[in-house]
């Protein structure tokens, strides 16, 4: 129920419906994931609706732009930094997702004490049934 309310708001501040809304307690976040093609409008000029929004919420915001693709999404989650490959490896009981990062992009692909790969795993258990995320 908390996700409709944040959804309400998100869509009446940023005019972007998103696609999905997760509240981590973890990471004192809510994740919004929205078309691909509507990011800059719901994040806004500098970053305005963010900011707005994580004042409003006392949460941080993160927004991610939607792909069908598993590769393109997981490139979205990872913006800026700049991921050139990734490997699903699949056993009997477990999913594990590799993404192969720019050396030089390590630290922000992994974030700050590791809420990317957080947000990563939330989203590709929520969405692929994937267990675990490496960064490499």
């Amino acid at each position: 129920m908390e996700e409709m309310k944040y959804i309400t708001i998100f869509q009446d501040v940023t005019s972007v419906t998103p696609r999905d809304c997760i509240v981590s307690d973890e990471l004192n976040s809510i994740v919004f994931v929205v078309d691909n093609d509507k990011v800059g409008l719901a994040v806004g000029k500098r970053g305005y609706n963010v900011k707005y929004l994580a004042k409003l919420f006392g949460k941080s915001i993160d927004v991610v732009g939607w792909a069908e693709n598993l590769e393109e999404f997981v490139k979205n989650i990872f913006t800026p930094a700049r991921v050139y490959r990734i490997q699903l490896i699949e056993s009997s009981n477990r999913r594990l997702l590799y993404v192969y990062v720019d050396p030089k992009d390590k630290g922000i692909a992994i974030g700050k004490n590791g809420r990317n790969v957080v947000k990563a795993k939330m989203l590709m258990k929520r969405y692929y049934g994937i267990d675990g995320v490496v960064i490499y």
